[in-house]
C-alpha cells in the first residue's frame, strides 16, 4: 500500500478518535460537564437564541426563537428546579413562525438568586411580570405556558394581569386544594411534620435518589446511565439549599392553594393538559379548573405522569398550536361579525 495513503488512513483515524475519546472521558469523568454541552447544542440546532434583561439590579435570563407579529408570542414557565431548556423538547415541535420566549424562574439557572427574593408564587408572579414589561411582551397579549409550579404561577399571573394575557396553557399545574391527598402528598406532609427536609424526593443527592424521582415524575421508565443520573446530580446538588427554600414556601400556607383562590378570576380561554398516570399532582385537578374557568378545555394524556412536556413533548405541542389556532380562529370570526 502507497506510504502516503497509510498516513492518510492514520491521520484520519487520529483526528476521529480524539472527538471520540473526549466524548467518553466526558460521559465518564465529567457527566455534569457533557448535560451542559447537550442543551447548548439543541438549543443551537432549534435556533434559540439566550439573552439577559434587567429590571433594577434584577437580571433575567431567557431564551427566545422569531420576533413578535401577527401570531401571539409564546412565553413558557417551566417547573420547580428545573429552567428554560427543559422545552426545548417541545419546542423542537412547534412552528417556526411563532415567537417563542422561555424563561428562567427566580433563582433558577441564569436568573438571579437572592436572599432577599420573594419566592413565594405571589413574589413570583410580580418578578413574571417586571420580565414581561421589560421585553414589551404586553403591548400585546400573549400566550402564556406553564407547567407544575410554573403552571401554578401561569394560572395565578392570567388572575392578576388579565390584560397582559390573551390564552393560557397549563401543564398538569400545582397550587390545587384535592379533598384527599395522594400518596406522594401524604409522603411530603409526614416530611413536614418530621422537619426532615433533607428527603424531600423532588431534591435528589444521590444518583439512587434521583432515579427515584424520575420514576415518581414520569409513567414510561427511561433506563437512565449510572453516569448521567450522577451528571444530573452534580448539577443539582450546588442549588439544593436554595430548592429546598423555594420548595418549603411555595407549599407554605400562604402559597400553596395560590392558584385554587384564584382559578375563578381566569377570564382569558384556557387549555389544561394533565398526565393520567400523574403521581405528583392528581389528575383530578383538570376538573377542578374546568368546572372554575369559564372558558376551558382538557386534555387528558394516557400513558403519561407529571412530566409531561419530557414524556409527550410531540403532543403537548400540537396541543398547544391547535389550541391556538381555534382561539385564532375565534376572534377573527368574532371579527368578520
Amino acid at each position: 500500500m502507497d506510504l502516503d495513503v497509510v498516513n492518510m488512513f492514520v491521520i484520519a483515524g487520529g483526528t476521529l478518535a480524539l472527538p471520540i475519546l473526549a466524548f467518553v472521558a466526558s460521559f465518564l469523568l465529567w457527566p455534569s460537564a457533557l448535560i451542559r454541552i447537550y442543551y447548548w447544542y439543541w438549543r443551537r440546532t432549534l435556533g434559540m437564541q439566550v439573552r439577559y434583561v434587567y429590571h433594577e439590579d434584577y437580571q433575567f435570563c431567557y431564551s427566545f426563537r422569531g420576533r413578535p407579529g401577527h401570531k401571539p408570542s409564546l412565553l413558557m414557565l417551566h417547573g420547580f428546579s428545573a429552567h428554560k431548556d427543559m422545552w426545548l423538547s417541545v419546542v423542537k415541535f412547534l412552528p417556526k413562525n411563532l415567537h417563542l420566549v422561555c424563561v428562567d424562574m427566580p433563582g433558577h439557572e441564569g436568573t438571579t438568586r437572592s436572599s432577599l427574593d420573594d419566592l413565594s408564587i405571589d413574589g413570583q408572579v410580580k418578578r413574571i411580570h417586571q420580565f414581561v414589561e421589560c421585553l414589551k411582551l404586553n403591548k400585546k397579549p400573549f400566550h402564556l405556558v406553564g407547567t407544575s409550579m410554573g403552571g401554578h404561577v401561569a394560572g395565578v399571573y392570567a388572575a392578576y394581569y388579565p390584560s397582559d394575557v390573551c390564552s393560557l396553557s397549563l401543564v398538569c399545574p400545582a397550587g390545587l386544594r384535592y379533598s384527599t391527598d395522594n400518596q406522594f402528598i401524604q409522603r411530603l406532609k409526614e416530611l413536614q411534620d418530621s422537619a426532615a427536609v433533607e428527603k424531600i424526593p423532588l431534591i435528589p443527592s444521590t444518583p439512587e435518589e434521583m432515579s427515584e424521582m424520575l420514576q415518581l415524575c414520569s409513567y414510561v421508565r427511561f433506563k437512565v446511565p449510572q453516569q448521567i443520573l450522577q451528571g444530573l446530580v452534580d448539577v443539582r446538588i450546588p442549588h439544593n439549599n436554595f430548592y429546598r427554600k423555594l420548595f418549603l414556601e411555595i407549599v407554605s400556607e400562604k402559597s400553596r392553594y395560590s392558584l385554587h383562590q384564584n382559578m375563578d378570576k381566569i377570564k382569558v380561554p384556557t387549555q389544561i393538559i394533565w398526565g393520567k398516570q400523574d403521581q405528583v399532582l392528581d389528575v383530578s385537578g383538570a376538573d377542578m379548573l374546568a368546572k372554575s374557568i369559564a372558558n376551558c378545555q382538557v386534555e387528558l394524556l394516557e400513558n403519561c405522569g407529571h412530566s409531561v412536556v419530557m414524556e409527550r413533548p410531540r403532543k403537548t405541542a400540537k396541543l398547544i398550536v391547535d389550541f391556538l389556532a381555534s382561539v385564532h380562529n375565534t376572534d377573527n370570526n368574532k371579527k368578520l361579525d
